[in-house]
């Protein structure tokens, strides 16, 4: 209105490993245990380097043994990515509650104002005649035409127009953000009055956007600003 008046891990069950029984030798060397390399298996790794590094495996740790043990790593990681999911998903329909509560809350006090705005047809006529008002000074002021724009005005605060707006900005407010912009249309438009009054140009076109801006404010926040004309 201003401007008109002025962004899982592959997990890998490692296939079981080849012991050679014929080689005396293998009694006396570790055997080598490869380990893919995977960016997402610290704990294969882990296991892979201390089975590596461990003392040498007697005839005993067989090919089983190792299958068994890798087996095992995978079934508690899959034991942890199950827990993990369904906690995620727990998480998931808590915010999903409190978001359809929350749509719930505002839809109901949407409701609520458009009955009390549609009960207010005489703070609605006084809202429009602020808009006709705030038109004509904007005009004249962007035509420096201060002393147009100052018999619009009237000169101060006390005026019938500048009473019956604030008439319905206290009834139709109800949120501390809709009173806050009430509170800067009212010290905007005492500058502004001011600023005529002296006959300061740049100081008046200031004013004036700032006293337009936040009523358009006002109006988006309390669902006016489609209802009254000239917005």
């Amino acid at each position: 209105m201003a401007t008109v008046f002025l962004t899982t891990a592959n997990t890998f069950l490692p296939s079981p490993l080849s012991l050679s029984a014929s080689s005396s030798s293998s009694l006396l060397t570790p055997p080598t245990l490869r380990c893919p390399h995977k960016h997402n298996a610290k704990r294969q790794l882990a296991l892979c380097k201390a089975v590596s590094e461990s003392t040498p495996l007697s005839p005993n740790f067989t090919k089983r043994s190792l299958s068994i043990s890798f087996i095992t790593s995978f079934t508690f990681f899959l034991a942890g990515k199950g827990c993990s999911d369904a906690s995620a998903a727990i998480l998931e329909a808590d915010e999903d509650d409190e978001l359809m509560e929350k749509v719930k809350r505002d839809r109901k006090k949407r409701l609520e104002k458009q009955g009390v705005i549609s009960s207010s047809n005489k703070e609605t006529e006084y809202l429009q005649d602020l808009v006709y008002k705030l038109s004509k000074i904007g005009l004249a002021i962007d035509n420096n035409d201060l002393s147009t724009a100052g018999l619009v005005l009237g000169g101060s605060t006390d005026t019938d127009w500048v009473k019956n707006a604030n008439k319905a900005f206290n009834k139709l407010s109800s949120s501390p953000e809709e009173k806050t912009q009430v509170d800067t249309f009212n010290s905007s438009l005492a500058n502004l009055i001011s600023s005529v009054t002296r006959n300061d140009v740049e100081s008046s076109k200031l004013a004036f956007v700032w006293t337009a801006s936040s009523f358009e404010k006002w109006t988006t926040l309390t669902g006016l600003i489609g209802q009254l004309k000239g917005l």
